[in-house]
């Protein structure tokens, strides 16, 4: 028996354990839903528990917003329920993606500590009667939510049931804080940064409207009334938030490596979330987190394919260039029209997903999402998507064994910047929507990309994307310039390189750092709202013609760069206004080219420009297929496809192919109905 062994053998046993089971199961594709046993009793625990068996799932998430349910009162644990629940699902063979309910804090731990109250820009303490309403730096929270952690972690760490731990629950999301306590801490971030007033007055431009700062304690916080300060100010503000989320993420992360160690990690992380947007990229590269997650919601449409873009660019932007598998802790049901999550499922597949796991099990009863709609009705009873989600762990089943997860192996790098994200929310378009525009032109074409920090970065792609990076720090300038004079391919667009690292525009040649690599000027922009006043062709609003390698595109852009050649060779050129102006152009330097398009990102524009450069650069895409479908070579001999429209579409193949998705042969293709996947083996 080992519970008479040595306390140090025990947990040499147990981590060797998890890390044999892991082993075993790196093959799996979970299928699963999460679930709320804290809103129910032990009866509805059976009856679900045998409807997730029948149903063929292997993972089910549980613990998230939680925490009062497992410390009703402070330092009082009740876990006896929780328990219950762990030990049938084991029975069951169901394992637990068991979340670390870190937030929300109870009302109890509000009470005993008002300072974890989030205040509003106004000044005002809000009562939190929403999730996330606390203030996640603020040491009082983080004593007792890393107390709980300890609880959690000590309790489940071993428990047979236990797949991973999730590390909070959509970090990132919920308001930023404007306590006094929070400008106490920021005063402190300031002078650990700048140390003295000169130098936070000339990062901070004191001399602007006689801003100058004599005392670094005299800071305030960067907001007035609810509208934003100056830019550096709110850069650095921003930056202090960030690095206090990742910071508390990272302590979190250390109490499970300390209480289970072995144990996977995960999250649905959501460090994009417009409310408190921070920098994940630091614990994403450090690999801090064992499996990226995100929860995936394409929406409720089977025709419309917008959402299943966005999706897969989340997944993208979490996982960076990590290779591990990626687990979707959170998926669509709601009133997702029939046959829409099956095919949102095996999109996800192409992306190296590993995980479906459903939100959520059941309709709600109560709270803000009563009404949301999962694969349970209100009393118990399936419904149309518990047997969609039943069809596809069938299929997973099927496919897995044929290498699975899928591991991208993309060519091309997609750049994040988390102080541009910050500063161009001043642009008429933010960065990330320049990224997703980008993302979406390579997505159509079956061609893979990883979204890079550049800083972090060893860059070892044929392209390099960097759609409206604003602020141009000096070592992602140097990163970018290496990449180029060795032989790389980069594609910049508008809004690019504007700011230096503290929100300053640069008072070099623009593009800042970066002029010469791209052989041009960029001399301020126009608006072609205001200039279509003397279009030639009679184009109003926003609308441009380009004409580009002979020919024409049409697109809209509140904005466009002058742009003045200094050696570099002009591709296209607006062609509606006053004047052609320059606005794609390309650069040898070193090595490499350099292509500067004048816009931000335009799939009508990044279609033509990117479509050559697939061809130049002989860029590895998926197979050959008709447009409006996905395709991906899994391995060697194994070909996943998916009609993402309404239309047939025929697939050629070169000789015979079996469906191991429909179990039947093919002889020179096949037809691919609408909506539907199909995976292939073909001979070698």
């Amino acid at each position: 028996m080992t519970h008479n062994l040595p306390r140090i053998l025990r947990s040499l046993l147990a981590a060797a354990l998890c890390a044999l089971a892991a082993r075993a199961s790196a093959q799996a594709l979970y299928v699963g839903a999460n679930y709320h046993p804290h809103d129910s009793n032990p009866e509805t625990w059976k009856r679900d528990i045998k409807l997730m068996q029948a149903a063929g799932f292997r993972v089910v998430r549980l613990g998230h917003l939680a925490w009062d349910s497992c410390e009703p009162r402070d330092g009082q644990f009740n876990f006896a329920w929780f328990d219950d629940v762990m030990d049938q699902l084991h029975a069951a063979g169901i394992k637990v993606v068991l979340d670390l309910a870190v937030r929300p804090a109870p009302l109890w731990l509000h009470h005993k500590f008002p300072s974890i109250n989030v205040t509003d820009a106004h000044g005002a303490s809000q009562y939190p009667n929403h999730r996330y309403m606390e203030d996640v730096g603020d040491p009082h929270y983080q004593e007792y939510a890393l107390r709980f952690t300890d609880a959690l972690t000590q309790r489940y760490g071993r428990h047979p049931a236990l797949l991973a731990f999730g590390i909070d629950n959509e970090p990132g999301d919920g308001p930023i804080s404007y306590s006094e306590t929070v400008r106490v801490r920021f005063i402190e971030w300031l002078k650990q940064k700048y140390s003295t007033p000169e130098k936070l007055n000339t990062a901070w431009a004191g001399q602007r409207w006689s801003r100058r700062i004599g005392d670094i304690d005299e800071v305030g916080l960067p907001v007035v009334a609810g509208v934003t300060g100056a830019p550096e100010r709110v850069l650095d503000f921003r930056r202090f938030i960030s690095d206090e989320v990742s910071g508390f993420l990272l302590k979190v992360i250390a109490r499970v490596n300390a209480n289970a160690p072995g144990a996977l990690t995960t999250t649905n992380m959501w460090y994009y979330s417009s409310l408190k947007y921070f920098d994940y990229s630091g614990i994403a590269y450090a690999g801090k987190i064992a499996r990226g997650g995100c929860g995936f919601y394409p929406g409720n449409s089977l025709v419309k394919n917008e959402g299943i873009g966005r999706a897969l660019f989340g997944i993208a932007r979490i996982q960076f260039e990590n290779t591990t598998p990626f687990w979707c802790t959170e998926f669509t049901t709601m009133t997702a029209v029939p046959g829409s999550i099956r095919k949102s499922a095996y999109a996800s597949l192409m992306a190296g997903n590993q995980m479906i796991c459903g939100w959520t099990w059941q309709n709600m009863h109560a709270g803000e999402e009563q009404f949301l709609e999962g694969m349970v009705d209100w009393d118990g009873t399936p419904n149309r998507k518990y047997d969609e989600y039943r069809q596809i762990a069938a299929e997973f089943r099927k496919i897995e064994p044929y290498g699975f997860p899928y591991r991208p192996q993309p060519e091309v790098a997609l750049a994040f910047s988390f102080p541009s994200q910050i500063a161009s929310a001043a642009f008429p378009e933010p960065h990330d929507g320049q990224m997703q525009t980008a993302f979406d032109v390579l997505n159509h074409r079956n061609v893979e990309t990883k979204v890079v920090e550049i800083s972090r970065s060893d860059l070892r792609y044929k392209l390099l994307i960097v759609p409206g990076v604003a602020v141009m720090d000096e070592a992602t300038g140097a990163k970018i310039r290496a990449f180029v004079h060795n032989g790389g391919t980069v594609v910049m667009t508008g809004y690019s390189a504007m700011l230096d690292e503290r929100g300053q525009v640069f008072a070099t040649t623009l593009p800042g750092r970066l002029s010469d690599v791209f052989g041009i000027r960029v001399g301020g922009f126009e608006e072609p709202e205001n200039l279509n006043e003397l279009s030639r062709v009679g184009l109003r609003g926003n609308q441009l013609r380009v004409a580009y390698q002979g020919r024409e595109i049409n697109c809209e852009s509140p904005r466009f760069d002058v742009i003045q050649p200094k050696g570099a060779t002009v591709l296209g050129r607006i062609v509606s206004l006053d004047q052609d102006y320059p606005v794609v152009t390309s650069n040898q330097f070193g090595a490499g080219t350099a292509i500067y398009v004048g816009l931000p990102a335009r799939e009508a524009v990044l279609n033509v420009v990117l479509g050559e450069l697939i061809d130049r650069l002989a860029l590895k895409t998926g197979p050959v297929v008709p447009a409006g479908v996905m395709a991906r070579f899994i391995d060697r001999t194994h070909v996943l496809y998916l009609n993402l429209d309404g239309t047939a579409k025929r697939i050629d193949l070169p000789g015979r192919a079996r469906s191991i998705l429909r179990d039947r042969d093919y002889v020179a293709g096949f037809t691919l109905d609408p909506f539907e996947p199909e995976f292939v083996e073909v001979a070698p």
